[in-house]
């Protein structure tokens, strides 16, 4: 059977400082997404994977690297969705925003002035992690990448169609699983934290960027 444990970055510097970082270049993690990186080392190493892949932008390929993985194949498709001229603006300004309210109610028709779809960012995605499957028959896999493009993963594997994926959060280090032995995909888990219940009950934050932890969080 072919299992995928997807896992999003550690919390980056953005994510402190509440800012959309997209693919911003030179974000990276910050002290409390090393120890989380470095937490999903102890956390992954009993499983035997085939493989590992990450999203090409500098905070996965970090995240991948402390934890294990520092020979990951990077996949343009499971990178940040690209926000345009949003990318490194405040999330605490975006939300005042008309096209906050659209992300939120029907994400498949946002585009960003400069950047991308919404729509392609999911399509990119989940035809990404539909190649890496394809690759790997009958293995485990490791995947490190974004808030949204998980989220969009786990909307389709979860077939409740991509204007729904903002139901869906996946914390900074957050893990999910899915199962793609089937007919249909089958989702093990969803964002599980090497760190316990506690990291699952904070502040989810803003829905655009998978959602963020605060500096005091």
């Amino acid at each position: 059977m072919t299992k995928v444990v997807l896992i999003r970055h550690g919390r980056s510097t953005a994510n402190a400082d509440g800012v959309l970082a997209g693919r911003m270049p030179g974000v990276g993690l910050d002290e409390r997404g090393r120890a989380q990186a470095e937490a999903l080392r102890v956390a992954l190493g009993g499983v035997r994977f085939a493989a590992a892949y990450t999203s090409p932008v500098q905070r996965c390929v970090e995240t991948a690297a402390l934890a294990g993985f520092s020979e990951a194949t990077a996949v343009e498709g499971l990178s940040e969705c690209d926000y345009g001229v949003w990318t490194g603006a405040k999330l605490t300004d975006l939300v005042a925003e008309a096209m906050w309210r659209e992300i939120q109610a029907k994400p498949s028709g946002v585009a960003f002035p400069g950047g991308e779809g919404m729509l392609e960012m999911s399509r990119r995605a989940v035809a990404a992690m539909a190649g890496i499957v394809g690759r790997h028959p009958g293995e485990t896999v490791a995947v490190f990448s974004h808030g949204d493009p998980i989220k969009a993963i786990l909307a389709d594997a979860l077939a409740i169609g991509f204007d729904e994926f903002q139901r869906l959060h996946v914390n900074p280090a957050g893990v999910s699983i899915i199962d793609y032995s089937g007919a249909k995909p089958l989702v093990l888990c969803l964002n599980a934290a090497a760190g316990g219940v506690a990291g699952l009950l904070g502040d989810t934050g803003p829905t655009l960027g998978g959602g963020d932890s605060p500096a005091d969080g």
